[in-house]
């Protein structure tokens, strides 16, 4: 029997975090695979009652408190670092907005053996999601085409295992042998980029990281480009937004960009503030394009 600790945060989206967790009830009960669930929740300062809804449904959930300054990547730290006082086989890190599919673990099972009879070791398996209404995929592992430009191309599942650069944490899961040698998500993220480092930085340690075999679940992406009406906000707004962890949160971005791809950090720095105090200027340019 394989233990899985499952890690979620959530700040005030009681309806998608129920829902989500129903998902994974549902999948656990549907498993081929026999596995044994711990659930780990961070409430990030919630005050819509997630945590009492999740304690009533879910009573088994261990639930944990933050301040509501969290955000996304310190909330998964939270719940990640209790998880690993216990001894578990895999960590899955699952968005709060996201709804497993049934046969969720038998996907990632198949990818975990494929990923043995390969590499011989375990590894990192990000689960592509689909929107449910498109049928797109919308979050998932991605290639990275240019280190410069910071370009890179989605992996649609197709049946294999596929290694990436980037992987979305919004269905990840890591093997024990991978925490032993990599550890957590990395410290100094607020809110997003956090996922994108740690399957960056497993690589860089050897580890196979791969895209599940199939997809895995539905998320939307409503996420619009970061610098999205900027030309319509004012300067202390677009300021403001640079810096907020759940905007652009550009300090967050800047480490990370430091630390992998510090050719085009420069260039990154340069262009967030040209787009911060000169919008129209850069709406027009790429509008002419």
């Amino acid at each position: 029997m394989y233990r899985i600790a499952v890690l979620l945060t959530c700040h005030n989206r009681k309806e998608k975090t129920l829902s989500s967790l129903k998902s994974l009830k549902t999948a656990t009960q549907a498993s081929n695979q026999k596995i044994d669930v711990t659930v780990y929740l961070t409430d990030d300062g919630s005050t819509d009652g997630t945590s009492e809804a999740v304690a009533s449904q879910f009573p088994d959930t261990v639930i944990l408190k933050g301040d509501g300054n969290l955000f996304w990547a310190n909330g998964m730290i939270n719940s990640w670092k209790e998880a690993i006082k216990k001894d578990f086989d895999f960590y899955l890190l699952l968005n709060d907005d996201t709804i497993l599919f049934d046969d969720f673990f038998d996907v990632i099972f198949d990818t975990h053996h494929k990923c043995l009879d390969k590499y011989g070791m375990g590894g990192v398996y990000v689960g592509s999601t689909k929107d449910s209404e498109t049928q797109e995929i919308s979050y998932g592992g991605a290639v990275i085409i240019s280190k410069l430009k910071y370009t890179f191309s989605k992996i649609k599942p197709d049946g294999n295992i596929h290694e990436c650069d980037l992987g979305n944490a919004n269905i990840m899961m890591v093997s024990k042998n991978v925490v032993e040698k990599v550890g957590i998500l990395s410290d100094g993220y607020a809110h997003g980029a956090a996922d994108f480092d740690y399957t960056l930085k497993s690589k860089k340690k050897g580890m196979p990281v791969l895209v599940a075999t199939q997809y895995c679940g539905y998320c939307t992406n409503d996420h619009k480009g970061m610098y999205h009406n900027f030309d319509k906000k004012s300067l202390k707004e677009r300021i403001d937004y640079l810096y907020s962890p759940t905007g652009i949160a550009f300090k967050s971005r800047l480490r990370f960009m430091r630390k992998f791809f510090p050719v085009r950090y420069p260039f990154f720095f340069i262009v967030g503030w040209v787009k911060v105090l000169f919008p129209k200027i850069y709406v027009a340019t790429m509008t002419s394009r």
